[in-house]
C-alpha cells in the first residue's frame, strides 16, 4: 500500500530542482536506476517524459522573472533537437553496461566540475 510513498517523495525532490533548472531529471535518472532497479533505456524514457511536463510548469516563471535570452533560443534548441536525436539514436544502440557507465562517468565530472569550479559574479 505505501509502495508509492517513496517515488512520490522522490517525484516532488526532482520536481523542486527541476522548477530551479538544476537538473531534477538527472537526479530522477539516478533513482530509478540506482535505487528502483529501473533499466537504464526505460529510466532514460521515463526521464524524458517527466521532464516535459516538469519543464513547461516552469518555463511562464522563468519568463516572467526575465531569465530566459530570448536571442539564443532558436540557435540553443536547434542544436538540443539535433543532438538530442543523435545521442538517442547512439544510446538505443548502445550495449546497457556501456550506457551507465558513460552516464556515471558524466555524473563524476559534472560533480568535479561543480566542487572545483570557479564562482561566478
Amino acid at each position: 500500500m505505501s509502495d508509492w510513498i517513496l517515488p512520490l517523495a522522490v517525484g516532488a525532490a526532482t520536481g523542486v530542482l527541476s522548477g530551479f533548472g538544476v537538473g531534477g531529471g538527472t537526479l530522477l535518472l539516478v533513482y530509478m536506476t540506482a535505487f528502483a532497479g529501473v533499466d537504464q533505456r526505460l529510466a532514460q524514457g521515463i526521464n524524458l517524459l517527466y521532464f516535459l511536463p516538469a519543464g513547461l510548469m516552469a518555463l511562464p516563471a522563468h519568463v516572467k522573472n526575465g531569465c530566459i535570452e530570448k536571442e539564443v533560443l532558436l540557435p540553443a534548441i536547434s542544436g538540443g533537437l539535433l543532438c538530442a536525436a543523435l545521442a538517442a539514436w547512439v544510446a538505443t544502440a548502445m550495449e546497457v553496461g556501456l550506457l551507465r557507465k558513460c552516464f556515471g562517468a558524466f555524473l563524476i565530472v559534472v560533480g568535479i566540475m561543480e566542487l572545483l569550479g570557479k564562482k561566478r559574479g
